[in-house]
């Protein structure tokens, strides 16, 4: 049951809307189901004499009162609006009994306590199966506002009761951090327009990738004004600084023809410019030369800053571990940009996904996960690298997943738990897509019989209590072409087991060898950074300074929404 509070100024405008035909001629049977006086609530739906202006009249009583008090100055957002919904698949609700929900609703929000005389009016319009309008004229007889503090909080917390006792299906509850949902009227514009998604949706995952990409908020803004999105700054009048932003849709315009603007903060919270800040590193920071001339290390980087955000979810440190977890929400966006093949599509849900996941009630460091965030705007600007590496990093993007469900599992953060098993879920289906050739390229590579058995003797030296397991894996013959590579690559194979399983417990690994198998790819190559060194010191410097344009998504380009509509 998913109760959505707002407030306006217009409650004749509101009840012409309840009690008429709607937007698209859904409203079958608008009545009312309950009211702060049933007896002198003038039902336009059932009574043919009432109108919308009598019905408006008695609502604003107090308000009127109230208006002749200040002046003729009628006070700020007056009206309280919340409509109430149930679940797909939830039973029918009978009138009666929607007129409890109403009741409870507003004894929870504030609006009208039981037994309390000179409570607000309201009254709660039905006009389909599913739900209810509750409307609510803020002003008591005695001419006080509500206490309506955190009233969105408190009905959630009510339909979270009311669910249990109707035998309703139970919506996980909420912190006040998720990102505002589209509003009716919006979703009614993109459904008359072809769209799959509102405006708001469409800017809020545009402006999550290139938040992610680049290095400045320069850069934020000169990057979504080259993908067609307009941009409107807010400046300070003593400074001449930025202090807000917000953002239109290419072709997103009102009735008059203007663009339809949308706030950082109303795409969501941690779109704030405040909250960018946060995450976007200063200018100084943002020159330094970002990645060396070897495109394996972005890759490489990466998967070690993943591998340590887990070893912090495994800590104490909750402000830590939720700074780990908003980067891990940008690092998803570049992984998606920058891992060639049809998986992509995979990732890029997965990153959508887990936007739930990044932010909680708990104040992020982001501090903490610089190397992450770092590491993975190193992927916007580095080539593709196919094929093991990239393998390896969605493997470790996996296990971060089911990490991070776990974490906010234990801290009873329900929708973020929920929005990282459903990430996980869409990872766990792009690496098993990712991972099926490459697997299958490496077991045709197996290397001769004494080679594979020399491994055996050393994996049996290294790891004697995991060894016939990861015997047993089918990705046996495929680790151990990986271990020939190695040290090919200057490693020496028993010492690389040894530390690969130091990484993490394997125990409750199912798949073992695939485990080793990912963890030695991640490693450098050591004849590679040797020759690199030499150079260095030589006099030829391996760092690359050039700055190439950050790898948007093909779903990003600018002719897109233009496309779509």
């Amino acid at each position: 049951m998913v109760p959505d509070v707002s407030t306006g100024s217009d409650s004749r405008g509101l009840i012409a809307y309840l009690f008429g035909p709607g937007r698209r001629d859904e409203h079958t049977n608008p009545h009312i189901v309950a009211a702060w006086d049933m007896a002198g609530a003038a039902d336009p739906g059932r009574d043919p004499a009432a109108t919308y202006s009598q019905l408006a009249r008695r609502l604003d009583h107090h308000v009127d009162l109230r208006t002749r008090e200040l002046g003729g100055k009628k006070p700020p957002q007056h009206v309280w609006h919340c409509p109430v919904r149930t679940a797909p698949g939830d039973r029918y609700l009978t009138d009666t009994e929607w007129a409890e929900v109403a009741r409870r609703v507003v004894h929870a929000t504030g609006i009208a306590p039981d037994g309390d005389e000179k409570a607000c009016r309201w009254i709660a319009v039905r006009h389909a199966d599913d739900h209810i309008h509750i409307m609510a004229t803020t002003v008591r007889a005695d001419g006080r506002r509500p206490r309506t503090h955190q009233d969105g909080r408190r009905a959630q917390a009510e339909c979270r009761r009311i669910e249990t006792e109707f035998g309703l299906r139970r919506l996980k509850s909420g912190d006040i951090t998720a990102p505002r949902t589209p509003t009716g009227a919006e979703r009614a514009k993109a459904e008359r327009q072809g769209q799959t998604v509102t405006a708001r949706q469409w800017l809020r995952e545009r402006a999550y990738a290139v938040a992610a990409a680049v290095h400045t908020e320069a850069d934020y803004f000169t990057v979504l004004q080259s993908l067609g999105i307009k941009v409107k700054t807010r400046l300070s009048p003593e400074s001449g600084d930025v202090i807000g932003y917000s953002l239109a849709a290419p072709g997103d315009t009102n009735s008059a023809g203007e663009p339809v603007w949308y706030g950082g903060s109303k795409l969501a919270p941690d779109l704030s410019i405040n909250r960018l800040r946060e995450r976007l590193p200063d200018q100084e920071t943002a020159d330094r030369p970002r990645f060396a001339a070897d495109p394996a290390e972005p890759w490489q980087h990466t998967i070690t800053a993943i591998q340590t955000a887990h070893s912090v979810l495994d800590s104490d440190d909750d402000a830590a571990a939720q700074g780990q977890l908003a980067a891990f929400g940008d690092a998803l966006y570049n992984i998606a940009s920058a891992t060639p093949g049809p998986h992509r599509t995979e990732l890029r849900a997965a990153a959508t996904a887990f936007n739930r996941a990044r932010r909680s009630a708990t104040r992020a460091d982001h501090q903490a996960a610089h190397a992450l965030r770092q590491a993975a705007k190193e992927l916007a600007y580095a080539s593709n690298e196919p094929g093991g590496l990239a393998v390896a990093l969605l493997f470790a993007t996996v296990h971060l997943a089911r990490a991070a469900a776990n974490w906010h599992e234990q801290r009873g953060h329900q929708q973020q738990a929920a929005a990282a098993d459903e990430a996980f879920r869409h990872l766990q289906a792009g690496y098993e897509q990712a991972a099926a050739p490459v697997l299958a390229d490496l077991t045709r590579h197996a290397p001769r019989a004494e080679t594979a058995r020399r491994f055996e003797q050393e994996l049996r030296a290294t790891l004697p209590d995991h060894t016939d397991r990861i015997m047993a894996d089918p990705s046996w013959p495929a680790l151990t072409t990986t271990l020939a590579r190695a040290e090919t690559d200057g490693h020496n194979s028993r010492h690389l087991l040894a530390e690969v399983s130091s990484q993490r417990d394997l125990d409750s690994a199912e798949t073992p060898a695939e485990v080793l198998n990912w963890r030695i790819t991640a490693q450098p190559n050591k004849r590679a950074q040797a020759a690199r060194g030499r150079r260095t010191i030589s006099g030829a410097s391996c760092v690359s300074t050039t700055l190439h344009p950050p790898a948007i998504p093909m779903a990003m380009r600018p002719d897109e929404r233009g496309q779509r509509r």
